[in-house]
């Protein structure tokens, strides 16, 4: 027989820097689940993305033990990253903080696919420069 899924948990946590403290502890906490295998079970799953914001899924069943599932880095951080900049601007609009070329958006678009809701590259981009414009990044 097949468990039953009591509930999904999303965080977003450093690769292979995760620890019990929070956010991990308290959300696995409230569902009874152990913490220390969780934390030693995605570092270890991660420990080639340090660095990186790891989003995740945890799967959380009835007897007590889960399953999670990684994701890509949000398409925020990957074009701070690509720009050099340290955040996104306050004033999208009005004030730009930064630029990328489209050889850049292209490869972001790439690498977030498999975690959009489009199997088109050409679609993923317009997808991605739609954060850039919300970020205040021009692309040139």
């Amino acid at each position: 027989m097949a468990k039953k899924l009591v509930t999904q948990v999303k965080l977003q946590i450093p690769g292979g820097a995760a620890t019990p403290a929070p956010p991990v502890g308290p959300a696995l906490g409230q569902h009874g689940l152990p913490i220390g295998e969780f934390v030693s079970q995605f570092n270890a799953k991660t420990q080639d993305r340090r660095g990186e914001i790891v989003p995740i899924i945890i799967n959380v069943y009835d007897d007590r033990t889960f399953d999670f599932i990684t994701k890509t880095a949000p398409a925020s951080d990957m074009i701070k990253k690509a720009a050099k900049i340290p955040k996104g601007s306050g004033k999208p609009l009005t004030e730009k903080v930064g630029s990328i070329t489209k050889a850049q958006l292209r490869e972001i678009a790439e690498k977030k696919l498999p975690d959009l809701n489009t199997k088109d590259i050409e679609a993923a981009m317009k997808i991605v420069a739609g954060t850039c414009r919300q970020m205040g990044v021009d692309i040139k």
